[in-house]
């Protein structure tokens, strides 16, 4: 990887490609610092040690994903507080609705003219959700701020119920939305004209940027050294599992038949077809955290509820499922049924997802149209089963990894109460100098980056043997 980087700086095209990225990188994280007109930064600033903290519930759990996915910006309430959230969003409906909508699967078997026609989509479909992404934040960290403060609010002229506020609420929502656009803006600007994938790299830049508070913050306790020096050695270890689940993958012979055209003989050729043992990434994970965070925060609008039985059945359920965002220093049999059930989720998700990608790509279709075939298996529904069975054995192995690099904070919080290892006692809410989620992103865009730098080189050599 240093070779590659030494090379990369050496060529004056890619050097200024990297130069471009960092600098867009650089514009991002400027702008992330631009606060929402009318924010409270005081009331702000509770809400954010309330979520580092574990005290804001299941509704802090949102709030992590968000400034996961925004680099950290939403708690600084800016006009990129969203990040770029509403169009991972966007994009993840349109993926599930390719199966289901007949248009939408003629235009993804369309090649090049098709995708760009999704992606047109996926931007239309992007402002309505920044829209509603934008009023659902504002309505957590107003629960959250009237919780934690006992009334004050972070946007005090937000609202439609008082006619002065109509024109300020407005402006909020527009401005949030504009951000997630210029977000995207800046992040194709990267995929286009620097090295990487822009969206990809924009979120990476933001988890990046904080590990620097989290070792802080280990340092900060009594047994800084023996736990950062822990975390570190957890953290390395986590990076090579999780480079060598996201590069394993199974290669399913595949030969094509000969065939004559003209006076020429072609096909014959043998090949494979990689099927990764991780193909959902990430996006497990977000999809259990928002189930589990899903019923406290419907419970959460009966806490208050006038009947005593609805109001104590209202809070068991926001304690049963905000175990894993509450504060995490003592064990509790609702932390130990939130991990199972975190663990569950995940693995059931990865084979959701994972089918549904299959579905889209239609290999076994592919392959019969092409005439290709694999040896020993009939071309078509057989081809489809034997494709499908192996996929499913594959995702058992990456559904496994997922849940375990899913629950591994609350397995270290469970080893930390064993005498010897009190050294692993969460900080805060945090015992990981970075969160499983935020590493897979981390591991999987530097790969993808190397990957896009080897290209350039093999691209140049090329043209300096044409030339």
């Amino acid at each position: 990887m240093l070779q590659v980087l030494r090379n990369a700086i050496a060529l004056p095209e890619i050097r200024n490609r990297i130069i471009f990225t960092l600098f867009i990188l650089v514009i991002y994280r400027l702008v992330s610092h631009v606060p929402v007109p009318g924010v409270n930064p005081e009331v702000l600033q509770q809400i954010r040690t309330a979520v580092e903290q574990g005290q804001a519930g299941g509704l802090g759990s949102i709030v992590g994903l968000l400034s996961l996915l925004s680099g950290g910006a939403v708690f600084n309430f800016s006009v990129l507080a969203m990040g770029v959230y509403p169009y991972v969003t966007a994009s993840l409906i349109l993926q599930l609705l390719i199966p289901v909508i007949p248009r939408l699967e003629e235009l993804a078997k369309e090649g090049d003219q098709g995708r760009r026609k999704i992606n047109r989509l996926t931007y239309y479909l992007t402002v309505p959700m920044a829209a509603l992404n934008a009023i659902g934040q504002v309505n957590i960290f107003e629960s959250i701020g009237a919780q934690v403060t006992g009334g004050e609010r972070v946007l005090p002229q937000w609202g439609l119920d008082r006619p002065e506020f109509i024109l300020p609420t407005l402006v909020t929502i527009v401005t949030m939305t504009a951000g997630t656009m210029f977000a995207v803006w800046l992040g194709e600007l990267i995929t286009e004209q620097g090295i990487g994938q822009g969206l990809s790299l924009i979120i990476f830049g933001g988890i990046v940027a904080r590990v620097p508070s989290n070792v802080a913050q280990i340092a900060a306790t009594n047994t800084a050294i023996a736990t950062l020096l822990a975390f570190v050695v957890i953290t390395v270890i986590m990076v090579l599992g999780i480079v060598y689940i996201q590069e394993g993958e199974r290669r399913i012979p595949v030969q094509y038949g000969r065939r004559v055209r003209g006076r020429r003989v072609v096909g014959g050729v043998g090949t494979h077809i990689p099927l990764k043992v991780n193909t959902a990434g990430m996006i497990p994970l977000i999809f259990a955290q928002a189930m589990l965070v899903f019923p406290a925060i419907i419970a959460g609008f009966f806490v208050n509820s006038s009947d005593a039985g609805v109001q104590r059945f209202a809070q068991d359920v926001v304690s049963l499922f905000s175990a894993g965002q509450t504060s995490t220093d003592t064990l509790s049999w609702t932390l130990v049924f939130y991990t199972v059930m975190y663990f569950l989720l995940v693995i059931g998700f990865t084979y959701f997802y994972t089918d549904v990608m299959m579905q889209q790509q239609n290999l076994a279709e592919n392959l019969q149209k092409q005439g290709g075939f694999i040896p020993g298996i009939r071309p078509g529904k057989t081809t489809d089963v034997f494709i499908t069975k192996v996929t499913r054995r594959l995702t058992l192995v990456g559904a496994l990894f997922l849940g375990f690099l899913a629950i591994l904070p609350y397995l270290l919080n469970f080893l930390s109460h064993v005498p010897g290892f009190i050294f692993l006692r969460p900080v805060g809410n945090n015992n990981l100098l970075l969160s499983g989620a935020g590493l897979l992103i981390v591991v999987g865009v530097v790969l993808d980056t190397m990957r896009q730098l080897e290209a350039q080189f093999l691209m140049r050599n090329y043209e300096g043997f044409i030339k």
